[in-house]
């Protein structure tokens, strides 16, 4: 079984300690709800609401970690984690406080914080992941800090070789255990200094040189340098060399002594431990340690802007517990081994690939300026794990959810954007598994939110909870109404009425638009085939309705709108379409077809927002609209200094050379209409005549007869 897996399962058998200092009740009881409810430990939580009292009990009692607050009554900031780190430097804390402040965790950490966490970000799942990689981080550690113990006490203990170097004679006597411990017989190596110096590693001798020269000029008690020396069969070993100068009544060395240790074998140990704390036991993979690590140092080049961008790829095996349920927990870990040096194979060199425990893996990949070439190593990695694992007479195939996460998202610290692609893989899960989902800023805040609402969206679309309000259009030659723009309201039965900002983008997604959109319609038509036998005029008012792209280019959409004309008794001249420039231009043949019909049928097409996409002259003579709605944003700037003024002329000027009718959107001040009056633009709409109306309110609207 994997060595994190046995971590794993032991921490859930065992009872893992909390000490949470923290004294705002509320918080340490969401705190403590958090962990109890926990499936991967069990935790016995003490409670202080002073760090004086959490020192106390650290020297009554026996704690596993400590979950520490950075704002207490009796201390404050990072002096709270020193009096409680300088207590128990062994014992593993986590900062867990409401400071969002970068340069304070990075302090902490840097202190031996084993995490800095944020309250308000800080769930089930991280809280219990943070304590559990801090106590194997602790772990690791210690291991290692009493591993170099045991190595000191043997070194101690071997038989070290000897030397006696005559300064003046600049001879040196080599003992010949020195002389074994190179390999070499005692007449193999003379009284030379070079015997010894020209054997050190060329990269060693600098500094060791360095070393011993500040040793003889008095700057030092005693020469103490390890460094790598050459054996007789051209490998090197690694030795510490320690010696003493002796002086005379002026302080000039004329004789220095030591001994040489060889400390191979420890070092050889030290690498395998550090090895060994940044790498999993199972995999030989990088662990969560080391792969922060590294995340940490890429998230820095590119703060730095030494580097490109890179992502971060977080995956997890789907229903990888029935593989271990069904075929054993021997062939799970040998199914993680193939797949390790599957994904070892592929990746290029100096991507990382990384175990982070159980089945989640996590992938570096470095010099990506956006998530196009993530998306190209999630295929792959879908690809590599689609293909047969042949393990003790069993077939396996296996699939991943993956989470993508890019540093172009402005990331502080690496953890983040581990959480984030995290975040993103649930996503995948939740979305049915075997794909990939890119996390976005909103993902995290608004995923629930999101599936609340189009909930509710679905049911008030077949409950009918919309009404409609309209907004006049005001000719600008005479100051009088001549039409409406239909704006459809969402009734919320708890957050009251809700403008189409909120929701429209939703129901564009669902397909939600489509029901939504042919009410829109129906109701437009009726209310103003009402109001033109209630106030009739010539022309006719006439109505206009913006229309989704989805309703647009549907094969059917002639003959829907027929029948709501049909059933309602409007006039087709009397409706004006509003549809966006880029969903004519993107769907050119379609919508010609559709523009055509409509045409013959005598309904007006109305180009909205027009000049933030990218029509061009040929397009429209081409498509042939019959009116242009300038964009409120270009409305907004005419009283400003800029381009807005030249590009509103503009428009006229080509609306009226085609022929093509105009309506300014978004007019707000007498001083707008003015300009508006004096470059000739016939029509205008916005909150300086009228902000959307109820039928009723636009009704008495009418019928006071109003100029402006």
């Amino acid at each position: 079984m994997a060595v994190d897996e046995s971590r794993s399962e032991l921490r859930r058998r065992e009872l893992v300690r909390v000490l949470l200092v923290e004294d705002c009740p509320d918080h340490a009881a969401l705190i403590s709800a958090k962990l109890k409810k926990a499936t991967r430990l069990r935790a016995e939580i003490t409670h202080v609401d002073r760090v004086s009292s959490g020192l106390e009990r650290i020297a009554d009692g026996s704690f596993d970690v400590v979950l520490l607050d950075f704002s207490l009554p009796d201390s404050f900031g990072i002096d709270t984690f020193r009096s409680v780190h300088e207590a128990a430097p062994r014992l593993p804390i986590i900062v867990l406080t409401s400071l969002d402040d970068n340069q304070l965790a990075v302090q902490a950490v840097r202190e031996g914080a084993q995490d800095y966490l944020i309250k308000r970000e800080a769930d089930t799942r991280l809280l219990v992941r943070s304590i559990l990689y801090a106590i194997e981080r602790q772990t690791a550690e210690d291991a290692l800090r009493d591993s170099e113990e045991r190595y000191a006490l043997a070194v101690r203990g071997a038989n070290d070789g000897l030397w006696d170097w005559d300064l003046g004679a600049d001879v040196v006597f080599y003992s010949p255990r020195w002389k074994s411990m190179l390999g070499f017989a005692v007449e193999d190596v003379g009284d030379s200094p070079r015997e010894w110096i020209d054997r050190i590693h060329p990269d060693d001798r600098p500094p060791f040189r360095r070393h011993l020269d500040a040793h003889l000029a008095g700057a030092s008690e005693q020469l103490e340098f390890e460094h790598r020396m050459r054996n007789a069969s051209g490998e090197y070993l690694w030795v510490l060399a320690r010696g003493v100068a002796v002086r005379d009544e002026s302080g000039k060395p004329y004789r220095m002594a030591g001994s040489q240790t060889d400390i191979t074998a420890r070092k050889r140990a030290e690498h395998q431990l550090q090895h060994d704390a940044l790498h999993d036991g199972l995999t030989g993979l990088a662990n969560r340690v080391l792969f922060i690590d590294r995340l940490a140092f890429a998230l820095a080049d590119v703060q730095r802007r030494a580097a490109p961008h890179f992502s971060v790829l977080f995956f997890d095996l789907d229903r990888f517990k029935n593989v271990n349920d069904s075929l054993g927990h021997a062939v799970g870990d040998k199914l993680l081994l193939g797949i390790s040096r599957r994904l070892e194979h592929f990746l290029r060199p100096g991507d990382t690939v990384a175990r982070l425990g159980g089945d989640e893996f996590a992938i570096l990949i470095h010099r990506v300026e956006d998530a196009s070439g993530a998306i190209h190593v999630a295929d792959r990695i879908q690809d590599i794990l689609s293909m047969n694992f042949s393990i003790g007479g069993h077939d396996v195939m296996v699939t991943a959810s993956i989470g993508i996460a890019h540093s172009s998202t402005g990331y502080t610290n690496p953890e983040e954007i581990l959480r984030d692609a995290d975040i993103a893989m649930y996503r995948a899960k939740a979305e049915g598994k075997a794909r990939y989902e890119i996390f976005d800023r909103d993902m995290h805040q608004s995923a629930v939110a999101l599936l609340k609402l189009e909930t509710e969206l679905r049911r008030s679309v077949h409950r009918g909870d919309f009404l409609m309000n309209y907004q006049p259009i005001v000719s600008l030659d005479r100051g009088r109404i001549v039409g409406f723009e239909g704006l459809v309201r969402w009734q919320h039965p708890e957050r009251g009425i809700v403008t189409p900002a909120n929701f429209i983008a939703i129901a564009e997604e669902t397909g939600l638009i489509v029901p939504l959109g042919w009410w829109v319609l129906r109701e437009s038509c009726n209310q103003t085939r009402l109001w033109q036998e209630q106030f009739p005029s010539e022309p006719p008012l006439w109505i206009s309705v913006n229309m989704s792209g989805k309703l647009f280019l549907k094969s059917d959409m002639v003959d829907h709108l027929l029948g709501i004309l049909e059933e309602t008794g409007l006039e087709p001249r009397s409706l004006r379409l509003e549809v966006t420039e880029n969903v004519v231009m993107d769907h050119a043949d379609l919508a010609i077809r559709n523009l055509m019909e409509l045409r013959a049928l005598g309904i007006q097409l109305s180009i909205d927002d027009f000049g933030t996409g990218y029509s061009s002259l040929s397009y429209l003579q081409r498509f042939h609209y019959d009116e242009l709605k300038i964009d409120r944003s270009f409305v907004s700037q005419l009283g400003s200094p800029g381009e807005s003024r030249a590009i509103v002329e503009t428009i006229l000027n080509l609306a009226n050379s085609l022929g093509i009718g105009v309506v300014a959107e978004g007019i707000e001040t007498a001083d707008q209409v003015d300009r508006l009056r004096q470059m000739q633009c016939p029509h205008g709409q916005g909150f300086w005549f009228s902000r959307p109306l109820t039928p009723p309110a636009a009704e008495e609207l009418i019928a006071s007869a109003p100029t402006w």
